[in-house]
């Protein structure tokens, strides 16, 4: 399974923005479609927002629409979610997926099609 590590959580005031990271090890970065999860107290994971192994494609769950966006560097091994006009709703721990996808442009949303996950990062929004 490749290894990830998130990075980029902290506290921030509502309408701010951030931008997580996570770095994947140990696999061809290229080979895996990635996701965003986030999980609030006492709420199951969500799907927030997915990219597919060749970046062309994306698919962001309707609350995070035009706020969020998700973007990945193969060369770095890396993906990234970039997180504007937050909202106090948007706190939760935020996860980074990876699913070893055969399609190029596949975008993956259900939680059980991911076979690794980061440790995860908090991210907190202030009223």
């Amino acid at each position: 399974q490749v290894q990830l590590v998130e990075s980029g959580g902290g506290l921030v005031q509502a309408g701010g923005s951030l931008r997580l990271s996570c770095a994947a090890s140990g696999h061809t970065f290229s080979n895996y479609a990635m996701g965003w999860f986030r999980q609030a107290p006492g709420k199951e994971r969500e799907f927030v927002v997915g990219i597919s192994r060749s970046g062309d494609n994306t698919y962001s769950a309707d609350s995070v629409k035009g706020r969020f966006t998700i973007s990945r560097d193969n060369a770095k091994s890396t993906v990234y979610l970039q997180m504007n006009s937050l909202k106090p709703e948007d706190t939760a721990v935020y996860y980074c997926a990876a699913y070893a996808a055969k399609g190029r442009w596949y975008v993956p949303r259900n939680l059980a099609d991911f076979g690794s996950w980061g440790q995860g990062t908090q991210v907190t929004v202030s009223s």
